[in-house]
């Protein structure tokens, strides 16, 4: 370790010749002060690593010195050294953006706790997560082998996503890569799970809560007993786990948590089926059959989830719940700063649901638009856009407003989506759709032995537009490529965020339930 050049300004400074020897033989060179002034002329001059400043001083004070040193170097690290502990000369320091604050008399080794914090603390937290990893490795590996149920994977699931988030801070580690690796893994054996057990959770109710089941199961029990406060229910379009995760410490200012959980995405993890069950409360199919009015097939014409409001109505009635309601989709920033200026306009609804639009756009500009590619390259950059996004939105404000109009907070989404990378052909006309991650229709073949194929999607509970309709859906980071002109889309493709098919990011989701905070 370079040696760390200290500045240690203190009115008393000959009585601290103990605590000098001591951070010398640890590597440490101390430079003594005593006095702000003379501090001040050294700062100028000379180059230190940090300050260890005394609040109580003579002539110049702690408080003035640390405010001039600011001035000079704003960026410059500063330890606040005192015998007082008034709140008030605390609150003072802390303002200044000082590194720490400890109270005397100090001991060499808070001092040099103080220090490894600042200067090691990065270094120190890297290993120890790379320790622990490299433990919990071989524990994942094995525990892979022994899932069998849905709350297995979930568990599994929210496990891999704090790794991923704890790696993503190492640098030059070649941990994440590795994690990347057993996560590929992971999905392979969990796309077999699906395979293996979707059928029976749709054909026999049994399983997981999906889709077309949380409103029901999930969300009207817990805002519609007791008082009538209004409920906001926030559907942000295209959320996954770890931007939740992202995004919630900022909410949690306003909102406490009372309920975070997940649900199951049903297939295919698209907009059209999903958002659809979710406000319906039915399945694909049952929606075809029960409101063909409402429901738009595949190949058809039009916008696909237009009628989301009317779902919503149609399923509170069938449940016999009479509340009134309000539903308003979000889709740019014009709109999303009209709901806030309007949003007590909405106080006397026991349900008010905002669709919010904005990380699907994120999604899908990613796949057009190069300066999207290079802003979220990967996860951790996705995470941290959504995050920068989320924190200078109107949705932002209108979360800090729905607090102060005292509603309760529900939040949720459609479905995920994953970065793929494994391009996978097949052959098919163009009515097959566009979605990159599942295929539908009678004239669609491949030779990959790695997707799930549905042959009868009425077993999946999904509408077959032709008697020999079926489905196919990608596995993992799989994508769809038609066979004519492959290698050029399979190129413009790689490595961009799509959703439809069978991962874990796409298919458990966040569900989170909250109560306002008290002003």
């Amino acid at each position: 370790m370079t040696s760390i050049k200290i500045l240690w300004v203190d009115d008393e400074i000959e009585l601290l010749k103990s605590h000098f020897l001591f951070l010398e033989h640890r590597g440490y060179q101390t430079t003594p002060c005593n006095n702000g002034q003379d501090a001040l002329s050294l700062i100028k001059n000379t180059s230190f690593d940090v300050v260890l400043l005394d609040e109580n001083m003579p002539g110049l004070s702690g408080l003035e010195t640390l405010n001039e040193l600011k001035i000079i170097l704003p960026n410059l690290p500063i330890i606040m050294i005192t015998k007082n502990e008034e709140e008030q000369i605390m609150e003072e320091a802390i303002g200044a953006k000082i590194s720490d604050y400890l109270i005397k008399p100090v001991n060499p080794h808070q001092i040099l706790l103080a220090l490894k914090k600042l200067f090691q603390h990065k270094n120190l937290i890297a290993e120890k997560t790379i320790s622990n990893y490299q433990q919990e490795f071989r524990k994942i590996s094995l525990e892979l082998n022994e899932i069998e149920t849905d709350k297995d994977w979930t568990a599994f699931y929210l496990k891999m996503i704090y790794w991923e988030m704890e790696l993503q801070t190492l640098e030059g580690s070649g941990m994440l890569e590795i994690f990347e690796e057993q996560m590929k893994e992971a999905n392979h054996l969990f796309s077999k799970f699906i395979a293996q057990n979707y059928k029976n959770w749709m054909m026999n109710d049994e399983g997981p809560t999906l889709s077309h089941q949380l409103f029901k199961e999930r969300l009207f029990p817990r805002i519609l007993p007791g008082t009538k406060d209004t409920t906001l229910l926030l559907v942000i379009d295209n959320l996954r786990y770890d931007q939740w995760k992202m995004i919630a410490p900022v909410i949690e200012n306003y909102y406490v948590t009372k309920e975070e959980s997940t649900y199951f995405s049903l297939l295919p993890t698209a907009t059209h089926y999903c958002r659809n069950a979710l406000f319906s409360g039915l399945t694909p199919l049952e929606m075809q059959d029960k409101h063909p009015d409402l429901w738009v097939n595949e190949n058809e014409e039009g916008g696909k989830n237009l009628k989301e409001s009317e779902f919503l109505q149609a399923q509170l009635s069938r449940l016999n719940i009479d509340i009134p309601f309000s539903y308003v989709k979000v889709t740019n920033l014009k709109a999303g700063k009209e709901l806030h200026k309007y949003l007590q306009n909405y106080s006397k609804d026991r349900l008010l649901v905002v669709v919010y639009n904005f990380v699907d756009m994120i999604s899908h500009a990613k796949t057009e638009m190069d300066i999207i590619k290079e802003l979220a390259p990967d996860n951790k950059a996705f995470r941290s856009l959504t995050l920068s996004w989320f924190e200078n939105s109107p949705l932002l404000d209108i979360i800090q407003k729905s607090q102060k109009l005292g509603f309760k907070l529900a939040i949720t989404t459609d479905h995920g989506t994953i970065n793929v990378d494994q391009a996978t052909e097949i052959i098919s006309t163009k009515d097959a759709g566009t979605n990159l991650r599942y295929k539908t229709g009678r004239n669609v073949s491949h030779n990959s032995k790695d997707i799930i194929e549905v042959t009868n999607p009425k077993e999946f509970m999904l509408p077959a537009e032709h008697l020999n309709s079926k489905f196919i859906f990608a596995k993992g980071s799989q994508y769809f490529i038609f066979q004519n002109n492959f290698n050029h889309f399979a190129t413009h493709f790689r490595n961009t965020f799509q959703h439809g098919g069978v991962s874990m990011e796409e298919m458990i989701v966040p569900f989170v339930v909250m109560t306002p905070r008290e002003s």
